[in-house]
């Protein structure tokens, strides 16, 4: 039960794109306002999509037959270094957290704003201006970096590319995550409206919060090592390189151990955003809100001991690959009980196909097979045969892209009406998500047979007999490609031309949609406050 009491601050009705309308662009940049940076890191966001997937078009291109088809092999190397480095640190890590977290995280539980709005801003200049210094690398003699995105010594260390510039860039994007991440979690501490407990919270904002301690704890980490490479290449301080004694094995430990719990700082906040969007078009409450709340926390803890399963070809004991592979398999059960209560909130609901149900669902196809052949990929005697094939770039993007990027689609959509007011035309959307998904599976699916018989990832070039499977491929790049210019034109269109959406046009129970669209400067005229519905409460409605 929401009730309200009068705010100390005078009423003010003017949204916050009527109040950036009238200082120009510096009004934005420059702005401390959470919804403004949550458009501003939307856009950004956005924009290094669109180039990521123009650079991964290219790559298919390349490979859609054997032999140099329209570019070298040093240039295909930077290309895929490139497409990880842009699709990786900024587009699915900060996609969902940046963007549509500072957007609504505040508006959910009740509150004006983030707990530090100037160092909200600060975190999107930082992930700007690295975006900024990883495209430079383009243009600095050397060229780009040719490593892939993971960096790995020794060819890191002797390579002439521009690897420590990309470096310093993913050194910024780290510590932007780390200062969204605390911002969160004390936001989510310190500003929830009066009567909020913690059982009461959207479930959203539940996985905001689990992420964000994923980005406090595991993002110095990264910051550590990629710091050390930094220095190994500048100063030759022998870290990694093993011509000086240092162990190239190290950075890869060093490496996993915070980039496998950012797995999770993706595909959580996108798990969230499905556990808002099906309870809504299907008309019910959502099945097991604390399974799902305590499974989201699970998975965040889980996450830090998995590390060691992209690292069973490396030599590691028997012990510690079975270690690593049971600790891979547990932390699949509560991503399979979030499948289970999705599956089950629709059970004899009134389903409503709406563009942001049609891209849940193929969110939950798509997340569904990503994490059943991880399942394949933690079994160490089958790791051994599929490591570093197309296997795992199949089940890679399967997850995050299928997961994580299906899921930015699906809020864009929910969402879209709120954060501008304005409508999209509806059956276009769901044209361009049947198209995506079709065109989708057409790329990646191939990759899996492929994989499966031995073709090695990142090859400039391959034998005939994978030649079927990579043009398969690479005309489902193309559907793809198609399905995306549909749903952002139509987006785009709606932005310019839209009729005025509703204030709630999903008949949504969240604070969100309780308020105008869009949304006022200070979020709320009046402060909300709660009387918390008991459990037995929420199971009835």
């Amino acid at each position: 039960m929401i009730q309200s009491k009068p705010s100390n601050g005078a009423d003010n009705n003017c949204s916050y794109l009527s109040e950036g309308k009238k200082g120009g662009i510096a009004s934005w940049i420059f702005s401390t306002d959470h919804k403004r940076i949550g458009v501003l890191y939307l856009i950004s966001i956005l924009t290094f999509f669109l180039v990521g997937v123009s650079i991964g078009l290219l790559m298919r291109l390349e490979l859609i037959a054997p032999g140099k088809t329209i570019v070298s092999a040093a240039t295909y190397n930077s290309l895929f270094t490139l497409h990880g480095i842009i699709m990786i640190f900024l587009f699915i890590i900060p996609g969902i957290t940046s963007s549509f977290g500072n957007f609504f995280l505040p508006i959910m539980i009740g509150a004006r704003d983030v707990a530090f709005p100037r160092l909200n801003l600060l975190s999107w200049w930082l992930y700007i201006s690295a975006g900024c210094i990883a495209f430079s690398t383009i243009f600095l003699p050397g060229g780009p970096p040719d490593t892939g995105w993971t960096f790995y010594p020794p060819y890191s260390i002797k390579t002439p590319t521009n690897v420590s510039v990309a470096l310093f860039a993913a050194l910024l994007i780290g510590f932007s995550s780390i200062l969204t991440g605390l911002n969160f979690v004390t936001t989510i501490h310190r500003l929830r409206a009066t009567g909020m407990k913690w059982m009461g919270m959207p479930i959203f904002t539940w996985t905001l919060y689990s992420a964000s301690w994923v980005q406090i704890l595991a993002t110095p980490v990264l910051a550590i090592t990629v710091l050390l490479l930094i220095l190994e290449r500048s100063f030759g301080t022998g870290f990694f390189d093993p011509a000086k004694g240092g162990d190239p094995l190290m950075f890869q430990h060093l490496f996993w151990i915070y980039s496998h719990p950012a797995v999770y700082i993706m595909i959580l906040p996108a798990m969230g955003i499905i556990s808002e969007i099906i309870p809504v078009f299907s008309r019910k409450s959502i099945f097991g809100y604390k399974a799902i709340v305590f499974s989201s926390l699970a998975i965040a803890s889980l996450g830090y001991a998995v590390w060691g399963h992209h690292m069973y070809t490396s030599g590691m004991s028997e012990t510690a690959g079975i270690v690593f592979s049971l600790i891979t398999f547990l932390v699949a059960v509560p991503s399979g009980i979030k499948v289970f209560n999705w599956i089950a909130t629709m059970y004899k609901g009134s389903i409503v196909f709406e563009p942001p149900m049609l891209y849940a669902l193929a969110f939950i196809f798509l997340f569904s097979v990503g994490g059943l052949t991880g399942l394949v990929n933690a079994s160490v005697a089958v790791n051994i045969h599929i490591h570093d094939t197309y296997f795992i770039v199949a089940h890679f993007h399967y997850v995050m892209f299928g997961g994580s990027g299906f899921a930015f689609f699906a809020g864009i959509h929910y969402w879209f009406p709120k954060m501008f007011g304005k409508k999209y035309n509806s059956m276009i959307s769901n044209l361009a998500c049947i198209i995506m998904f079709v065109g989708f599976n057409t790329l990646y699916f191939p990759l899996f047979i492929i994989g499966w018989e031995g073709m090695p990832r990142r090859y400039y070039d391959y034998p005939p007999e994978f030649a079927t499977g990579h043009l398969v491929s690479t005309i489902g790049s193309w559907l793809l490609a198609a399905g995306l210019f549909i749903m952002f034109y139509n987006l785009y269109r709606a932005l310019l031309k839209g009729e005025k959406a509703d204030d709630n046009p999903w008949d949504g129970k969240g604070l969100e949609w309780q308020i105008p669209s869009p949304p006022p400067v200070n979020n709320f005229n009046e402060i909300p406050s709660f009387k918390l519905k008991s459990e037995k409460q929420r199971d009835v409605e």
